[in-house]
C-alpha cells in the first residue's frame, strides 16, 4: 500500500524552528487537499494546518501566524514550516489527507509521525 513519512522533527528550544517533512510512496496529486496533524500524550490527534491544489491553506488558530503548510505534488511531498515554536507544540506530528481516508491508503492508516520536542 501507499506509505506515508513523516521526518524534520527533534528537539529544539522555545523560540526555534523547524521544517518538517512528508513523503507519499504514491502520488499525490489526485489528493485535492493535504494536512498536518499532531497528536500530544493523553490528547487527541488534531488538525493543525491543510493545503489544497491550488494553494489555499487552512490553521488552527493555534499555530496560526507561526507555521507555514506548502506540497509539491512533483515530489509527493508536503512540508510544514514550524516558527517560534512554543513548549505547547510538543507532539508526534503526522501527515495526512485532509479529511482523513482521501488517499490511496485505508481510511484508519497512519505512517510513525515525527516527534516535535520542545524545551522551556
Amino acid at each position: 500500500q501507499v506509505t506515508l513519512v513523516e521526518g524534520g522533527g527533534g528537539l529544539v528550544q522555545t523560540g526555534e524552528s523547524l521544517r518538517l517533512t512528508c513523503i507519499a510512496s504514491g502520488s499525490i496529486f489526485t489528493i485535492d487537499a493535504m494536512g498536518w496533524y499532531r497528536q500530544a500524550p493523553g490528547k487527541q490527534r488534531e488538525l493543525v494546518a491543510s493545503i489544497t491544489n491550488g494553494g489555499s491553506t487552512n490553521y488552527a488558530d493555534s499555530v496560526k501566524g507561526r507555521f507555514i503548510i506548502s506540497r509539491d505534488n512533483t515530489r509527493n511531498s508536503v512540508y510544514l514550516q514550524m516558527n517560534s515554536l512554543k513548549p505547547e507544540d510538543t507532539a508526534i506530528y503526522y501527515c495526512n489527507s485532509d479529511p482523513p481516508g482521501r488517499g490511496r491508503w485505508p481510511y484508519d492508516y497512519w505512517g510513525q509521525g515525527t516527534q516535535v520536542t520542545i524545551s522551556s
